[in-house]
């Protein structure tokens, strides 16, 4: 039994739902969300909640189950309020500036690396070594912030590198600490 498909989404005034056979659309402040799911899972909604309920019991039908109430609970909650992500840039004169709608980084390369606007993205920098990835999409905001995060991966020996806001990093003893070990 699927313990997260059984669980209601709860429903605000701000966001109103059309479903059609097997098509949801979901319009919020934020924008609008629609996308298909299969003919075995049906969209009840009861008042305030809506409920994801399948029609038969195998095994492919119940791991679709669970997979569908969260894509629609995230799609739900993203048109309403944004999904977001944090990084930060950090390294000696490491910088990242708003170039227009793209955003512009200085991280040790011997030239500017310009990531360019996705559709659906919003970015927003603070400082100059903060960025803050948003937009309605959960899966997009998430693969977006990893690609801009792998333009210079942090380095694991001193610390240099785009990373995710409060993300812990285990610097790794260079040559030098590893043989003043090994000698005492």
């Amino acid at each position: 039994m699927s313990k997260i498909g059984e669980k209601p989404i709860v429903l605000s005034s701000a966001v109103t739902l059309v479903i059609d056979e097997n098509k949801i659309s979901i319009k919020g402040p934020q924008g609008e969300m629609s996308f298909n799911v299969p003919k075995e899972i049906a969209i009840v909604k009861e008042e305030n909640n809506l409920l994801i309920k399948r029609k038969n019991n195998e095994k492919k039908i119940r791991s679709l189950h669970g997979l569908y109430r969260q894509l629609i609970g995230n799609a739900i909650i993203g048109v309403e309020k944004p999904w977001e992500k944090k990084l930060e840039v950090v390294g000696t004169g490491y910088t990242v500036k708003l170039q227009g709608e793209d955003l512009v980084f200085k991280i040790g390369y011997s030239h500017l690396v310009t990531f360019k606007k996705q559709p659906g993205i919003k970015y927003q920098v603070e400082g100059n070594n903060k960025v803050t990835v948003a937009g309605q999409d959960k899966q997009l905001v998430g693969q977006v912030a990893y690609q801009i995060k792998m333009i210079r991966k942090p380095d694991v020996y001193k610390g240099k590198g785009i990373r995710y806001l409060g993300e812990k990093l285990r610097i790794k003893p260079g040559k030098k600490a590893k043989a003043a070990g090994a000698a005492a």
